[in-house]
């Protein structure tokens, strides 16, 4: 008999790197649980992704918690702010919400700790991404040496392990990750602003650099775009 697989909890947005950190997890060995927070974000779309990623990938479960960050917005993504078209700049866009990986995480360790779980995937990124802070390595050993601190299985010796597979690909990196790991891309959802249509606006950071990684792979994006 083969013994059981150690579980793992996958902060499961329902994003193309989410996604695929998911299947990593699932190739790695992993039962993957899936964690995803309905933060009050404009659109629904990648929360029923995120459903949709767990049940083509059979994770053993998925959890949906609601955190309504519009309460303190300051990001258009929870906030009545245009969402920027004009590509990827120097700065922190108006896109990233404040501390959402610090939040996030917290929530994923407890999540992770009532489930005896020592490992958690998070689907962050440095290369081609829009320059937020809580997506940087350094963010992230912080963070795990704070869980350590901060709960009974890490002071009692089974500290959390932070996964973060995608942390130093380009996304044609990734993109050829999610076709060697046969996933579809079309399962994911990627854009901050969709049509009523839900189709993918094609222009706003995240589609930017989404499209620009597959076409850099060289492989069809299922995803629809407005344009």
């Amino acid at each position: 008999m083969n013994p059981p697989k150690p579980p793992a909890i996958v902060l499961l947005s329902g994003g193309l790197d989410s996604m695929v950190s998911a299947a990593r997890a699932l190739e790695e060995g992993f039962a993957v649980h899936a964690l995803t927070v309905n933060y009050g974000q404009r659109h629904r779309v990648e929360l029923d992704c995120a459903k949709t990623i767990s049940g083509k990938l059979n994770l053993e479960s998925q959890t949906e918690i609601a955190l309504d960050l519009r309460a303190f917005g300051g990001s258009a993504l929870t906030d009545d702010i245009d969402v920027p078209k004009s590509g990827v700049g120097d700065e922190i866009p108006v896109t990233y919400v404040p501390a959402r990986n610090l939040v996030f995480l917290a929530l994923t360790t407890a999540y992770a700790e009532a489930r005896q779980a020592c490992d958690v995937f998070i689907g962050v990124n440095v290369l081609d991404y829009s320059g937020y802070p809580d997506c940087r390595p350094e963010f992230i050993q912080s963070f795990a040496e704070t869980a350590r601190l901060g709960t009974k299985a890490g002071i009692e010796g089974s500290p959390l392990t932070i996964h973060t597979p995608l942390q130093h690909m380009t996304k044609a990196d990734i993109a050829r990750e999610c076709a060697r790991l046969g996933l579809d891309p079309s399962w994911s959802w990627s854009c901050y602003d969709p049509t009523p249509e839900r189709q993918a606006c094609g222009e706003c950071d995240s589609c930017r650099l989404r499209k620009k990684g597959f076409a850099e792979a060289g492989i069809v994006d299922t995803t629809l775009y407005s344009e």
